[in-house]
C-alpha cells in the first residue's frame, strides 16, 4: 500500500507579513494512521524539500498526541525535510493520495496545474483522494471525467466560513473553501466549529478541520481496504 501524501511550499499569509504553511497536526495525524497502518508513504511539494509548517500549528496550544509523537520521530522529520518535487510524481505509483491542509494550499496546490492533472488521473484510475481542512481547495480546478467541476453533486465538506471567520482571515484568503465548493456545485455540509466532520463520496474524502485530519486518513484507508 503506497500512499502519497502533498504537502504546500507556499509560506507567505497574504499581504499581511505573516507566516503561513501547512497545519502540522493535519500532517501528523494522517501519517501516523497510514504508517501505523502499514503503508509506504511518499512526501512531495512544489518546490521540493523542506515544505512551510504554519508556526501557530507548531505553538504548545495545538499540540496533538500526533505532533508530540512526529516531535520525537527524527526519521519522520527527515522525510518532511525531503520532500520530492510534486512534478515528478505518477498517480501509477501509487494506491492513493492525501493532502493535508493548513492556509498555504489555497495560494499554490489550488493553482498548480501539476496537482490538478495529478489528481485527476488518481481519479481515472480508480484511486482514492483524501483532503481535510483547507485542503478541498485543492480541488478547485479539477474536473471530473465529464468535464464538470470535480466536486459538483458531491457530498464535500471543508473548513468552512464561520471557522475562517473566527480566525480571522476571511479578507486575507484568495478564496473561502465553503464558498468555493458550493460555486463549484459540492453539496456542502458542515458542522459546529472545530468539530469533526468528514464527507466521502465515491473515491473523494473531504475533512473540515483539524478536528478531522485523523478521521478522514482513516476514510481513505476504509476505500483502499475496499479495493484490495
Amino acid at each position: 500500500m503506497k500512499i502519497l501524501l502533498v504537502l504546500t511550499s507556499h509560506d507567505r499569509l497574504g499581504d499581511t507579513g505573516h507566516k503561513t504553511g501547512f497545519w502540522l497536526e493535519e500532517f501528523a495525524a494522517p501519517y501516523y494512521s497510514f504508517k501505523d497502518a502499514g503503508a509506504q508513504l511518499t512526501l512531495a511539494s512544489p518546490k521540493g524539500g523542506q515544505p512551510p509548517i504554519d508556526p501557530n500549528s507548531d505553538a504548545e496550544s495545538a499540540q496533538t498526541d500526533a505532533t508530540r509523537r512526529f516531535a520525537d520521530d527524527a526519521q519522520a522529520q527527515r522525510e518532511l525535510a525531503n520532500t520530492l518535487p510534486l512534478a515528478d510524481m505518477r498517480a501509477d505509483d501509487f494506491d492513493a493520495l492525501f493532502y493535508p491542509g493548513g492556509h498555504g494550499p489555497l495560494w499554490d496546490l489550488a493553482e498548480s496545474a501539476d496537482s490538478i492533472a495529478l489528481i485527476e488521473r488518481f481519479l481515472a484510475l480508480g484511486k482514492p483522494v483524501g483532503t481535510v481542512c483547507h485542503a478541498p481547495g485543492v480541488l478547485r480546478h479539477v474536473k471530473g471525467s465529464d468535464g464538470k467541476p470535480l466536486v459538483a453533486g458531491k457530498r464535500v465538506t471543508g473548513f468552512s466560513n464561520s471557522e475562517e471567520e473566527a480566525v480571522q482571515l476571511t479578507d486575507v484568503v484568495p478564496f473561502l473553501v465553503e464558498d468555493m465548493l458550493k460555486a463549484n456545485g459540492g453539496h456542502y455540509s458542515c458542522v459546529a466549529d472545530w468539530q469533526i466532520h468528514v464527507q466521502v463520496d465515491g473515491l473523494l474524502v473531504t475533512g473540515q478541520n483539524p478536528a478531522s485530519s485523523e478521521a478522514s486518513a482513516e476514510a481513505l484507508l476504509k476505500l483502499l481496504e475496499a479495493r484490495a
